[in-house]
């Protein structure tokens, strides 16, 4: 009887995902980022290299089928909170121009940015795919925010209900839904398959899906959890009305071409803004998600890495993804804020904020190598920029507030996650 290494790949990826957590912790950075690094630490570039045998064994290809699923239904849980999570933060309604504009801004200089050097890394992506849709989602990778490791950093620093938090995180949310909405138009033109037919397909689905989940299923779990949960706290039963309901409109995005993240995240958008049912379902749902299966998502993303993106020319163009990721988010924050009315200072408060990408551009760079967009080299490139312009926010924020008044803000312990 062949056993099947799914235990032991659990126990040495969720050991090395928490001591790598904890050990970023102590230098102040998310756990999160330390999850992250622990993908690379398991990878080819570090437990690979230094056992390549046992490696080999461990995580042999034909083994990797039963993580992958887990790996999936972690994407879809965390997208699912995700969008039960995005709401408009407090006051946003009395600054929605500014926030509009560090959105707009936030979003838009980064793309420029991003589809202005894609000729420059195309012969990075797979054979075949052509330079406009690369230049497309080149363009919407760099534009992402990590909404809620955004909202992690402001908690921490006790800046949540400031006028700068509180602009930041707005901004941030319209960043967030403008990225998606382009980068899950790129995945249909490329992902459908059947050229401007399957493109049309395909966008003309999440419409109609957009529509069936805020026009018939909003209500109706409006009306469910109303009546069925009026305290917050699901039964199992909704529970698993609601788990049914995520499941389903990630079925349906993934049978349209398009990732299934996209159809969890649509219906976590539609649930009831209810601070009771959020925190349930962060109870219930996210910490294990967070706790057991994004780690394995992290692992599979380091097995899919590779030692040729840090050699020769391939270490430039993983360096002018991380220059134009850094300047785009940074500028085009600092801009959208300034024109808003603030001082420089709060101006490039508000962009280094926006360049945490964290976890969100991880999901975008799984997307699009699922798609084929891009391959292993740049899916290396992006995720080395994804952890660098994540753990540079805090310091960067610092810069920008200066000492003194950044230390007056700093809070309480950063929460996992």
């Amino acid at each position: 009887m062949q056993h099947s290494p799914l235990l032991l790949q659990l126990v040495i990826i969720l050991g090395t995902a928490r001591a790598c957590g904890l050990l970023l912790r102590h230098v102040g950075q998310p756990p999160v980022i330390g999850e992250m690094a622990a993908g690379l630490v398991l990878g080819p570039i570090v437990f690979g290299a230094w056992f390549p045998e046992f490696h080999a064994i461990v995580f042999a290809p034909e083994s990797l089928s039963g993580l992958a699923s887990l790996a999936e239904l972690g994407l879809v849980l965390f997208m699912f909170i995700v969008g039960v999570e995005l709401r408009a933060p407090n006051g946003v309604k009395a600054q929605l121009k500014s926030a509009g504009l560090v959105g707009v801004a936030s979003v838009l200089v980064p793309m420029g940015l991003g589809f202005a050097v894609s000729p420059l890394l195309h012969p990075y992506a797979p054979d075949g795919v052509g330079l406009a849709p690369f230049g497309l989602f080149m363009a919407a990778a760099m534009s992402i925010t990590a909404f809620p490791i955004l909202a992690r950093i402001l908690k921490e620093r006790a800046m949540t209900h400031t006028p700068l938090g509180r602009l930041a995180l707005s901004g941030a949310a319209i960043a967030d839904v403008l990225a998606w909405i382009m980068l899950a138009l790129v995945v249909a033109l490329v992902g459908a398959g059947n050229g401007y037919g399957g493109f049309v397909r395909a966008t003309a689905g999440l419409a109609l899906l957009a529509v069936v989940v805020f026009v018939l299923l909003r209500p109706l779990y409006a009306w469910l959890l109303r009546t069925h949960a009026p305290d917050g706290a699901p039964s199992l039963m909704v529970l698993a009305a609601l788990l049914i309901g995520a499941f389903a409109c990630a079925a349906v995005t993934e049978w349209l071409g398009v990732h299934a993240v996209f159809g969890a995240f649509l219906f976590g958008a539609c649930l009831p803004r209810d601070d009771r049912l959020l925190k349930s379902l962060i109870e219930r749902v996210e910490y294990l998600a967070i706790v057991v299966l994004m780690p394995i998502f992290f692992a599979l993303a380091g097995l899919s890495t590779t030692r040729d993106a840090f050699a020769g020319a391939a270490l430039g163009a993983m360096l002018l993804i991380l220059a134009v990721a850094v300047v785009g988010k940074v500028l085009g924050g600092a801009i959208g804020a300034r024109l808003s009315g603030h001082g420089w200072r709060e101006s490039f408060a508000v962009g280094s904020l926006m360049n945490a990408r964290a976890l969100m551009e991880l999901i975008v760079m799984k997307v699009g190598l699922d798609a084929g967009i891009i391959g292993p080299d740049l899916f290396t490139m992006l995720l080395v920029m994804a952890i660098l312009t994540t753990v540079m926010t805090g310091p960067l924020l610092s810069l920008s507030l200066g000492r003194r008044r950044a230390a007056g803000l700093s809070g309480g312990a950063l929460p996992e996650g």
